[in-house]
């Protein structure tokens, strides 16, 4: 990792278990608490992607559909957010087709990157 030994990730899940218990704490049903536990939530899941990208590009373990989705998701909510703006009304299917095509672009690339990573496996 670029920090070297500091274990950033841990401490990221940590704060984000953290959030999530003070969100309970405070009531899931305040403004504060519902901040509290998707900012755990949020944090959370940003560590998770980045523990899956580091065993993903270090061969270690192949993360190909996770990556793939983790890009097809925030395309779909940006288009979703993009176009809805532009033409209200939008059908969700076409939204839908925006993240299978960026799922199955994305897709093969993740996987031949940890092909090339593995030593030729293409799972582990």
């Amino acid at each position: 990792a670029p920090w070297g030994s500091f274990p950033l990730t841990e401490f990221v899940v940590l704060l984000g278990i953290g959030l999530c218990v003070a969100g309970f704490a405070i009531g899931i049903t305040s403004s504060r608490g519902q901040t509290a536990f998707v900012g755990g939530l949020v944090l959370g899941s940003l560590a998770g992607l980045e523990m899956a990208i580091r065993d993903h590009y270090a061969g270690y373990r192949s993360h190909t559909t996770m990556l793939a989705g983790a890009c097809a998701v925030p395309t779909m909510i940006g288009t979703s957010l993009l176009l809805g703006e532009i033409a209200p009304g939008l059908p969700i299917f076409l939204i839908a087709a925006v993240g299978v095509v960026v799922f199955g672009v994305t897709w093969p690339l993740f996987r031949r990157a940890f092909q090339r990573r593995s030593g030729g496996a293409s799972f582990r």
